[in-house]
């Protein structure tokens, strides 16, 4: 493999093209396992950035591929329909929260984001109010790439800073500082209500990532703070959008993490695990109420259409997916992975560089008291066998769901050791 053309000419995600981390060369994937060229096999603990939460090489999403594949690999969505899309939407309506009857199906999960915005922007003009146009954000919150997207990532640990300039102004409420578990105080409420109360005509949106705050913080809160918001936005006539991208599919230990809170959004994104990590492919669901005031508008229809949307491979994978997970005891499995992670990095809450240690589901997080060197760090882990990717102070791990108990062990072990060492 050409690593010398990769260093000099591919550039790979947050790195830079002159002086380039590490990148190992992979040529095979299955089950929990990454193959290097050099023959190691990797415990991956990421599920591909949370993607690919059957592990590799599935056997039941291969058949999906390959049968889709000799009818058709793609077919423009404008004007044409195909049953993958239609089987993948009536899925999709039947397990996500209640009254999320309407599926819009986009490219990536930055994308669904985006179209998410635009729903929310699109409905208030329809109903007469374009002055509501600005979304209300968390603090440690983080919902993608893109320019819509970054807007409403937290300006500070959302990595996007660089772009303020030019990124949409919006409004941020501080994080939720109540643990999953607890009754959610006043206090910790009280600023959000404020923003809402005070911003109510300008509002279309708040947006959140439910139960979990991902790349912007690892953290996880509570859910009566989700029903408190959920509250607050009917009461001044917001719309609550939440970004399910990372969480959906189980991976907090409901199906949906709304789902812990008995709260269903007006506008919801999925992404990541929807195909099971084979394709990219996202959704963007919301209520009739919303996709009635967008169709009953100036434009009379939602203007947004990508080029790949409903791709027949993708929507037939992800059925796939979706049948395989519904079929399995996932729930099980995700709390066998939950009570292992909290035995197994539990040490570390002693070591000197850790300040904190939690999980949540297939979620376990070490956040260290200073930042990490990810390269130095990534190679010692490799030696253990195992593949994680640390960004900041956070070390954390989001396996498959069919990991086993003794690779968790090894993965668990391999954190508590490189960790355990940093003072």
């Amino acid at each position: 493999m050409d690593l010398e053309f990769d260093r000099k000419h591919i550039w790979h995600p947050y790195a830079s093209l002159f002086n380039p981390p590490p990148v190992y060369p992979v040529v095979r994937a299955e089950g929990v396992r990454i193959f290097l060229e050099d023959g190691r096999g990797l415990i991956d603990g990421m599920s591909s950035w949370w993607s690919a939460l059957h592990g590799y090489n599935v056997p039941e999403l291969n058949r999906a591929l390959r049968a889709q594949m000799e009818q058709m690999s793609h077919v423009m969505f404008g004007g044409l329909t195909h049953e993958p899309a239609i089987a993948l939407c009536r899925k999709l309506v039947e397990i996500t929260p209640p009254g999320l009857n309407r599926v819009f199906l986009a490219d990536s999960g930055s994308v669904s984001v985006e179209v998410a915005i635009k729903m929310a922007l699109q409905f208030w003009h329809a109903q007469g109010k374009p002055g509501k146009h600005k979304l209300l954000a968390l603090r440690n919150g983080y919902h993608g790439d893109t320019f819509g997207a970054m807007a409403t990532c937290d300006p500070v640990t959302g990595m996007h800073h660089l772009f303020a300039g030019q990124l949409g102004q919006h409004l941020f409420a501080p994080a939720p500082q109540t643990s999953f578990g607890q009754p959610c105080p006043d206090g910790d409420i009280g600023e959000l209500a404020q923003l809402v109360a005070q911003h109510r005509e300008q509002l279309a949106a708040v947006i959140l990532e439910p139960i979990v705050q991902g790349a912007g913080g690892m953290r996880f809160y509570s859910a009566d703070y989700l029903r408190r918001v959920k509250t607050l936005c009917d009461e001044y006539d917001l719309l609550l959008i939440a970004d399910e991208i990372a969480t959906g599919f189980g991976r907090s230990g409901q199906l949906f993490a709304c789902d812990h809170a008995a709260v269903s959004p007006d506008i919801l994104t999925l992404g990541k695990a929807l195909t099971g990590g084979t394709l990219t492919l996202a959704a963007t669901l919301c209520s009739d109420r919303i996709a009635q005031g967008i169709c009953s508008g100036e434009a009379g229809v939602f203007m947004h259409g990508p080029t790949f949307m409903g791709n027949p491979l993708a929507c037939s994978v992800a059925n796939a997916s979706i049948d395989l997970l519904l079929s399995s005891p996932w729930q099980h499995r995700v709390e066998s992975i939950e009570a292992q992670l909290k035995e197994q990095l539990a040490p570390l809450e002693q070591a000197g560089g850790v300040a904190d240690v939690r999980a949540l589901g297939a979620i376990g997080v070490v956040e260290m008291r200073e930042p990490v060197p990810m390269a130095s760090l990534q190679a010692a882990l490799i030696k253990r066998g195992v593949w994680l990717r640390p960004f900041g102070k956070l070390v954390y791990t989001m396996p498959p769901y069919i990991i086993s108990e003794a690779d968790l062990t090894q993965l668990t072990a391999a954190m508590v050791d490189v960790l355990g060492e940093i003072e």
